[in-house]
């Protein structure tokens, strides 16, 4: 069974985004390569338990078992040794891809406290898009009642485009809220 997403991409926004950029081969428009959900734990070489709690929390978000992520070299300042774990990652390709994307932009965004829209200039350059959350809360899946360590994380929606524009027009087909580039930022 495919994901609703990955339908209305094939069937509505493929052959609008051919009309629009003047595409005629479908292999030459955006497509999704892969999203990458990722944390940050710094403070996991004060509290391990950190570590165990993030990648609980980051396999029950994505469905899929996360990889730890581990310092490559000892900085002595942050009393950081070789070989400690710093982080949690998944990479999501597919169908989960599309499941994830689809669970993002309907039901998380739309959680989001004081919500304005998604940064517009989160590009690279590539036509890849990240994007921060500030809490892992916003998930309906995670348990408010089990949450111990509040923790943010990033998220990295990889598209195979040439330029940017494309990119930002396949994900506001796709149903990402940006906010208009010239807009306010949000406050705090």
């Amino acid at each position: 069974m495919t994901s609703r997403l990955k339908e209305r991409y094939q069937q509505e926004v493929l052959p609008q985004l051919a009309a629009e950029f003047g595409v005629g081969n479908r292999h030459a428009l955006p497509r999704l390569e892969k999203i990458v959900v990722s944390m940050g734990l710094g403070k996991a070489i004060e509290n391990r338990k950190r570590v165990d709690q993030a990648v609980a929390e980051l396999a029950t978000i994505t469905g899929q078992r996360p990889a730890v992520t581990r310092a490559r070299r000892s900085v002595s300042q942050f009393r950081l040794r070789t070989g400690m774990a710093i982080g949690a990652m998944v990479t999501l390709r597919g169908d989960r891809m599309y499941e994830f994307l689809d669970r993002l932009i309907s039901i998380v965004i739309p959680r989001i406290r004081d919500f304005r829209g998604l940064n517009p200039s989160g590009f690279d350059g590539r036509g890849n898009y990240n994007m921060g959350l500030e809490e892992q809360s916003v998930f309906p899946e995670i348990d408010l009642d089990k949450v111990e360590f509040v923790q943010g994380m990033n998220i990295a929606i990889v598209v195979a485009c040439s330029t940017d524009q494309m990119s930002r027009e396949l994900l506001r087909q796709l149903g990402m809220p940006f906010r208009a580039a010239g807009g306010a930022r949000a406050a705090g």
